[in-house]
């Protein structure tokens, strides 16, 4: 049953389909969804996926640095219309 905390996806699971599934409940926790165990309706654990070390976070940031274009005037076309073939 997906629920939401806040903007990240969180999902509750019984222990039953757990042990049934784990590997695939795994896979979902590694791509950074947020598992809530239960058991009888009681939420008893929970399953995240690992947190980037500091050198991880360090190479990300270096990737995206530079990938968001900045603009002068942000209500302008970024491009001259004549360059669009959208609508015509």
């Amino acid at each position: 049953m997906p629920c939401t905390d806040g903007a990240q996806l969180m999902t509750d699971v019984n222990v039953t389909d757990l042990r049934q599934n784990l590997p695939s409940w795994l896979d979902r926790a590694r791509r950074g969804e947020r598992i809530r165990i239960t058991s009888r309706g009681t939420v008893i654990a929970e399953i995240t996926g690992a947190k980037a070390t500091e050198q991880e976070a360090a190479l990300m940031r270096k990737r995206l640095r530079g990938a968001v274009a900045h603009y002068e005037s942000p209500t302008e076309a970024a491009h001259p219309p004549g360059e669009w073939s959208v609508n015509q």
